[in-house]
């Protein structure tokens, strides 16, 4: 390690053999070089971080100090419309422009690599290796594009369209999503870590930069979707990913499938997340949407346009569950208290357009707009759902009556929305609504807790903690890229299932008991939307066992007959006897001595 920091002898340029100037960590055993070859051997390499050799060690610079310049437009060749190119001039002794030398004290020192280029014009490119000052020269030709549109035939996308200085390269931007999706990483922390590799002695003089992040997540969605033009003529969830194995008349399923089958039912679980907290903005009206419900959330004025025909507050007939007691509980510092969504209960696949926020609590108006938005979505003759919810025993109640008093909710009269509780919630409710609503008694859930949008939680929160304090349009399009990449890893990750072990349980009931089961299961189903209470068929019919108290009465009362002892009573009386007995038989044992005579 010692040894690669010295120069190597003789300490020559490796191509052209003249005094070695520059070195390149980044290149392969970082080779020595003279001024102009590294300007020509880095010029498909412009964002390498090469060292200058100063006779007594390697000090960080910049490949714009060799004169290495960019070209656009010509494929990387200089425009032949250009008179001369250029070239950047720096002293390595000046001072800054306008420096005092009364006050060089107060002045912090600016390192090589990190003062700005002088007399051209010049790019702050953000690169995987850091900050760059590159000289630039884009085309000059007459039918040449705009300098934009040069930068992006090069990667490089700009900050700006107008006057473009700083440029963000593909890579950096693409390393972000990953960093941002795998490791929750914020923009913030993520800039830090490159001020850190621009300069690690020198972090705080590396410039601020503009955020691109933003448009870089919707230009990718752009181009997985397919999109040409802009998005005036798109639709809800046009932008993102939905689950392919879920029954989707027109894509998975054959047009002459019977979709009453009870195997094509949609299976949704709906949940409200309450750590994606949403902090209250200075300036809510100066905000620019590049993707308003294109992706999973929805806006807040479809759900206000809706406030108005919210009743009086629910009250559960069930155990006191927090989500409809707290439901209108306010939070003055929030501008939304969580999100609530509807996923796919087999595959935990986010449904598009299903994503709202809480203006207060988890109230159902909010979770209408969500269940109504995911039943609207590729159900086109899809005759049977299965929804969960933590408290569906109330909200389906209320569902349709909410529906008919606000326009902005529609669910098809065609479809049968069978309600149920989750497998871990479930034991949370009273007795009642185990058989009416568990996942275990409803034909065509399958075997399936009901859980899994706890899962899509849990990775959801890894960024929930950088999205709180970000505008609404940036917070929800962040959280938009989040979800379909979800689904996409859902999508890839999709396995078959087996049923030998219900194959192995099937065969060992009798089959006379297997016809009654289905008589009486057809039966319960039959009425299942219209009245839960016919689920009670399913609860498990046992005789208590009798308490203590009850078994010592039981045996006081029995009476004894033909010689045996039943009573409590009789049992201890024959046991004081035979302790009686055990008394006479050790003293008279002792009386004899351990020698007795035949006699005695």
């Amino acid at each position: 390690l010692l040894d690669l920091e010295a120069p190597p002898l003789p300490c020559t340029c490796k191509i052209c053999g003249k005094d070695g100037v520059y070195r390149c960590p980044d290149c392969m055993h970082q080779p020595l070089l003279c001024t102009d070859c590294c300007c020509s051997m880095h010029a498909t390499h412009p964002f390498h971080r090469v060292q200058q050799w100063t006779r007594d060690f390697f000090e960080d610079s910049a490949l714009h100090m060799t004169s290495l310049q960019l070209h656009f437009g010509h494929d990387g060749a200089p425009c032949p419309s250009t008179s001369a190119n250029v070239q950047a001039t720096l002293s390595r002794h000046s001072q800054p422009a306008g420096l005092d030398e009364e006050e060089w004290e107060d002045i912090d020192y600016i390192p090589l690599h990190l003062r700005l280029p002088v007399g051209s014009k010049y790019l702050t490119v953000i690169d995987v290796t850091g900050v760059h000052f590159v000289l630039s020269q884009p085309c000059q030709c007459m039918n040449a594009e705009s300098y934009h549109k040069q930068l992006l035939c090069a990667k490089l996308y700009a900050s700006t369209f107008e006057k473009p200085s700083m440029v963000f390269t593909f890579l950096v931007l693409d390393d972000f999503l990953r960093d941002n999706v795998e490791c929750g990483t914020s923009g913030m922390n993520y800039y830090s870590k490159l001020c850190w590799v621009t300069s690690s002695m020198f972090p705080h003089l590396v410039p601020e930069l503009l955020q691109v992040a933003q448009q870089w997540h919707l230009l990718k969605l752009l181009k997985w979707s397919g999109y040409q033009g802009n998005l005036n003529g798109s639709m809800k969830g046009d932008l993102a990913l939905f689950c392919v194995a879920c029954p989707q008349p027109g894509i998975n399923l054959s047009p002459k499938a019977n979709l009453d089958d009870w195997r094509y039912t949609r299976t949704v679980v709906m949940d409200g997340n309450f750590k994606a907290e949403h902090m209250c903005e200075w300036r809510p009206d100066n905000q620019v949407w590049l993707m308003d419900g294109c992706g999973f959330m929805v806006t807040n004025l479809i759900i206000t346009r809706g406030a108005h025909s919210l009743t009086v507050q629910q009250k559960s007939a069930c155990n006191n569950h927090k989500v409809i007691s707290q439901a209108s509980v306010s939070h003055g510092k929030l501008n939304s208290t969580g999100v609530g969504a509807t996923a796919c209960a087999w595959h935990g696949c986010f449904y598009l357009h299903s994503v709202v926020d809480f203006q207060k609590g988890e109230r159902q108006l909010n979770m209408d707009y969500s269940l109504c938005n995911a039943l609207s979505y590729s159900t086109n003759g899809i005759q049977n759902v299965i929804c969960f919810y933590d408290v569906n025993c109330t909200y389906m109640k209320n569902l349709q009556r909410q529906v008919d008093n606000t326009k902005v909710l529609e669910i098809a009269l065609s479809l049968r929305i069978m309600a149920g509780i989750g497998m871990w919630h479930v034991h949370g409710h009273k007795k009642e609504c185990y058989a009416r609503y568990s996942p275990l008694f409803i034909r065509g859930s399958g075997w399936v807790n009901s859980e899994i949008i706890e899962t899509l939680w849990s990775t959801l929160n890894i960024v929930s903690t950088s999205t709180c304090g970000m505008t609404s349009p940036h917070c929800q399009e962040l959280l938009d890229f989040q979800m379909n990449d979800s689904n996409f890893m859902k999508m890839i990750h999709l396995s078959t299932f087996g049923m030998e072990a219900f194959e192995r349980l099937n065969e060992a009931v009798p089959s006379s008991q297997q016809e009654n089961w289905w008589r009486q299961e057809e039966a319960a189903l039959k009425d299942h939307v219209h009245d839960p209470s016919v689920m009670d068929i399913f609860e498990i019919q046992l005789t208590k066992a009798p308490t203590v108290h009850g078994v010592e009465l039981h045996l006081l009362q029995t009476s004894t007959t033909s010689g045996m002892h039943h009573g409590a009573a009789s049992w201890l009386t024959h046991g004081l006897v035979i302790e009686e007995v055990e008394i006479m038989l050790a003293i008279g044992q002792k009386a004899i001595g351990p020698n007795p005579s035949d006699l005695k």
